[in-house]
């Protein structure tokens, strides 16, 4: 097949984003650099930093105890800060660079040959009021995903705190508004992802029985015990619903030890979490996930255009050619559909 789809992204807030149609120098993604390696879709998130701190990423160092909670966002700074990113993803479709991801037709022709497929994504539903009057105009704008939290507290729950070692079991979960919130995405059309749910809100996502489970990035917590990485009654549950888990890159969700060490965290560790959940529920919930742009990612990788270097390496660990295509855009590409509504 040669190519294939990518579960979470954070190019469109990288400070540098202004070159990422033309190519950029830094960063881990841009089109130029997709088209190299083959990713012809992938879901672009919408992550909001806290205005207060310079550093928009978590920190990884994954000290025992782990970090803090985030602040709350401000909904109305949260909002303008992501009505101009999703802008921005707007803008490349209009100039023919990308096709935004409204109906399973989209991904379809991008895999096609045409334009990349940019699924829009809200990483933390801060820019959503909490009683949903504007979920529908951000539906209208392409809105096919939302992370109802990042690893902060919002209206809608409490993100799990980034600890190891630690389980996923840290503080409440959805709010009222959070469930109804899982309700208007099913009602809408709209992937839920709990990527960044602690074990909670996990649950009361799944007792609402509302869709697939989709966990866009994310590890095994059985093979690294970060809170950040899923138990294997999280991992079963995604598996009953027909859901899938994106695999994610980072280091310290993916070592047994927990610490971010790109320089000597090889691929093959990704696939062993890959691994791990295709023999727990089936090769047909696993996927890709990197979480470009918002992590570290192992040396060995490097950047988007490593992605089929690590496709080779999911063969020479025993994955089939048709288990790699599913892992590389069907499984994606199912899930995406049957969360739309469409086939």
């Amino acid at each position: 097949m040669g190519f294939f789809f990518d579960g979470h992204n954070d190019s469109l807030t990288r400070e540098d984003h202004a070159d990422f149609v033309g190519g950029r120098e830094g960063g881990q993604l841009d089109l130029p650099r997709m088209a190299a390696a083959g990713m012809r879709g992938g879901i672009f998130a919408v992550f909001i930093r806290n205005p207060e701190t310079a550093d928009w990423r978590p920190a990884l160092s994954k000290r025992p105890g782990g970090a803090g909670p985030a602040p709350e966002l401000d909904h109305a700074y949260a909002s303008a800060a992501s009505t101009t990113a999703a802008g921005r993803l707007l803008a490349m479709e209009r100039a023919g660079a990308v096709r935004l991801g409204r109906t399973i037709a989209d991904v379809d022709a991008a895999a096609a040959g045409g334009p990349p497929v940019a699924v829009l994504h809200l990483e933390g539903a801060e820019a959503i009021d909490a009683d949903l009057e504007s979920l529908d105009l951000w539906y209208a704008a392409g809105l096919r995903s939302v992370g109802p939290v990042w690893s902060r507290p919002n209206a809608f729950g409490h993100g799990v705190r980034f600890r190891y070692p630690s389980t996923p079991d840290i503080g409440p979960g959805l709010t009222a508004a959070g469930k109804e919130l899982a309700r208007r995405c099913a009602e809408l059309g709209i992937v839920f992802d709990l990527a960044h749910m602690n074990e909670a809100g996990f649950w009361d996502a799944a007792a609402l029985e509302a869709g697939p489970l989709v966990v866009s990035h994310a590890g095994v917590h059985a093979i690294c015990p970060n809170s950040r990485c899923l138990t294997d009654a999280q991992i079963d549950a995604v598996g009953a619903t027909g859901g899938l888990v994106g695999i994610v890159y980072a280091p310290a969700f993916l070592r047994p030890d927990g610490r971010n060490q790109p320089a000597d965290t090889p691929l093959a560790l990704i696939v062993r979490h890959a691994r791990y959940v295709a023999d727990r529920i089936g090769v047909e919930h696993v996927a890709l996930g990197s979480d470009f742009d918002g992590t570290e990612v192992p040396d060995a990788l490097g950047d988007v255009t490593g992605v089929p270097r690590l496709l080779e390496e999911f063969a020479k660990h025993g994955f089939t050619s048709e288990e790699i295509e599913a892992i590389a855009w069907g499984n994606w590409r199912r899930v995406l559909a049957r969360c739309w509504g469409e086939r």
